[in-house]
């Protein structure tokens, strides 16, 4: 039995609204995509600013002072069982350990100001009180582990020698001894009591690959801030260099 002829224009006036809307999308397409194209064009056309285009480098330093100002610093990261941490932990690079490195004539710098260095041995750090912690590790890479790390609460250390003025200054810097790696912190997160100036993975003296004599561990802070091998400690009221900041990564790098 055939369709009664007064079914077709309605019909044809459905295919002709849905020519219509097919129309309109592709042209809304187009529009996106041509101005998709020419926006990306315009930011590679755009200087260098720290390490980053300059529009790039205008919303990484925007997402840090959101990021920076909703930091609570009693708000801790997840801490797990021993039980629960891997035991081959991931190493993510070697930048600043190519050299070889001595325990007994490794030291800690710590300047204090212009002319005013302090000089810690190992032993030094290991007799302030120790902390463990068992937190999940990421890296900026996309990758994260269960990882167990020991060593001294950084703001413990920092009472400990009296850097009370130092630790009201806007940043700590940290640097490897042959200055292949370096980073910047602020120092809310450096005085987060999770942060470790750390000696011990998985119970051990740390292995060279992970930073052998001491090195940071900040849980709140991606991998790149975890500074392997410490060799100098600084403060300052502005931003320390940092190694992945000026290869066009954020610089605050919290998660």
């Amino acid at each position: 039995m055939s369709r009664s002829s007064s079914s077709l224009p309605e019909e044809s006036i459905s295919n002709k609204g849905f020519v219509a809307k097919t129309f309109i999308a592709f042209l809304v397409f187009g529009a996106l995509m041509i101005v998709g194209w020419s926006t990306f064009k315009w930011i590679n056309m755009q200087p260098q600013e720290a390490g980053a285009l300059k529009p790039l480098r205008k919303t990484l330093d925007f997402n840090e002072k959101v990021f920076s100002g909703i930091f609570n610093a009693n708000h801790l990261v997840k801490e797990y069982p021993v039980s629960q941490a891997v035991k081959r932990v991931r190493v993510n690079g070697m930048d600043g350990l190519r050299d070889s490195v001595n325990e007994a004539s490794w030291r800690l710098k710590v300047v204090r100001a212009a002319g005013d260095t302090l000089q810690l041995t190992l032993n030094d750090i290991k007799q302030l009180p120790k902390k463990d912690i068992v937190f999940d590790f990421k890296c900026i890479e996309g990758w994260d582990q269960v990882t167990h790390w020991g060593g001294v609460p950084l703001k413990t250390f920092m009472e400990h020698y009296h850097l009370d003025k130092q630790s009201k200054m806007n940043y700590l810097g940290l640097v490897t001894p042959d200055k292949g790696y370096y980073v910047g912190i602020d120092m809310p997160s450096a005085l987060h009591p999770q942060t470790l100036l750390c000696y011990e993975m998985n119970g051990k003296p740390l292995p060279v690959n992970q930073g052998f004599p001491l090195r940071l561990i900040i849980p709140v802070k991606y991998g790149i801030k975890h500074l392997k091998r410490i060799g100098t400690m600084f403060f300052s009221n502005n931003k320390p260099a940092d190694y992945w900041a000026e290869r066009g990564y954020d610089y605050y790098a919290g998660h």
